[in-house]
């Protein structure tokens, strides 16, 4: 994975750890804030279309209230899981089972 500093400078991550805390906190306000100007364009467009087009502001006014439930959950969707990393675990071997016996040959050879 590749990102840039704000220097412009190229910095590559490669270990398996998560993105920063106030990295993922800015990309959280970010999507939140994307998402609230959806809202509002979408309230405007109610109030302009209103007399207009009545079918398409009531889309618009249907969008601009449901918008703010799922830009709540959109920004508080979590951060992003742990990589997973190789397992050092070696599972032991598997001895097969022994196969049964004839318990009469058993009792014949003693």
């Amino acid at each position: 994975m590749q990102r840039k500093k704000r220097n412009g400078a190229e910095v590559f991550r490669i270990t398996g750890a998560r993105m920063g805390l106030a990295e993922d906190v800015r990309g959280r306000q970010r999507r939140y804030v994307i998402s609230m100007g959806i809202r509002t364009l979408s309230v405007i467009l109610t109030v302009l279309l209103w007399d207009v087009e009545r079918p398409v502001a009531i889309v618009t006014l249907v969008l601009g209230a449901l918008l703010p439930y799922v830009a709540v959950v959109i920004a508080n969707a979590g951060r992003e899981s742990t990589p997973s990393l190789p397992s050092h675990f070696v599972p032991a071997p598997v001895h097969p089972a022994l196969e049964a016996g004839n318990l009469n040959k058993s009792s014949d050879q003693s």
